[in-house]
């Protein structure tokens, strides 16, 4: 199975259903964020640190697999410039309609996270990176070419899963059994029976691995980055939050 087509059909019919993810931000919060007050997420809950971000103003930003008319909206109404990268044609869709609503210049360009080769080096100042690379196998690449796309000095943000969380069968996690199931690293491909597979699919739900945290953090920094700082976060609606932190993020940075 071609698995980056797949997932890009998967979360085009999530924007036809509502997913949460995928529904563009209120004029109000884009008035706001022209006002100069503004709050984003790499994680479900917890707001990104205003001391991540320099100033707005003329900043060169690329949302990687950050689609869905939210944050690239936020940003380019605090005054950024924004390219926006992802899988899915629909999510894209999404930043244009909050584009054309409020009358910002939002540039919309569809592929693969771990491919930026389009872009040239030092394109970006930053690259906002929510947590997405859950929805990819192999995530060394991304940071590979999130590197090469950045300027010197340039910020990496990224929201991650913790590994943890795909130990546990997720159907009885809906019933707050905590049941061991799987190994890691996890992958929907492999791990699922045929018929949760079909489930998958039937559900239009986009294939999930997860990565070791050698891969998340060691992997940046083989890649050339700082790490300069991170944080956790719980989402209330997963009964494993009340145990364990489920999400974390990290700021990275480019070498002068």
């Amino acid at each position: 199975m071609d698995y980056a087509d797949y997932n890009r059909r998967a979360w085009d019919r999530q924007v036809e259903l509502g997913n949460e993810w995928t529904v563009p931000v209120s004029e109000e919060i884009i008035a706001a964020a022209r006002d100069g007050v503004w709050q984003v997420v790499l994680t479900p809950k917890k707001r990104v640190p205003t001391s991540w971000f320099p100033s707005m103003k003329g900043l060169r930003i690329l949302g990687l697999a950050s689609g869905g008319g939210q944050q690239a909206a936020v940003f380019a109404a605090a005054g950024a410039h924004v390219t926006v990268l992802d899988n899915s044609p629909m999510q894209l869709e999404q930043d244009q309609l909050v584009a054309r609503r409020d009358g910002l210049a939002i540039t919309s360009v569809l592929g693969d996270m771990r491919d930026l080769s389009k872009f040239p080096p030092d394109s970006f100042d930053l690259i906002f990176n929510p947590c997405s690379v859950c929805f990819i196998p192999d995530i060394r690449r991304v940071f590979d070419q999130s590197y090469h796309a950045l300027k010197r000095g340039g910020r990496l943000l990224c929201g991650f899963t913790n590994p943890a969380k795909f130990i546990f069968d997720e159907d009885k996690l809906t019933q707050k059994q905590f049941h061991v199931r799987h190994k890691l690293p996890y992958s929907d491909a492999t791990h699922l029976n045929a018929d949760e597979m079909d489930q998958l699919r039937t559900t239009h739900e986009p294939f999930m691995w997860s990565h070791s945290l050698e891969d998340l953090i060691t992997g940046q920094i083989k890649a050339g980055f700082t790490i300069r700082d991170m944080y956790e976060d719980r989402d209330d609606k997963d009964p494993l939050a009340e145990y364990l932190p489920l999400y974390f993020a990290t700021l990275s940075e480019k070498a002068l």
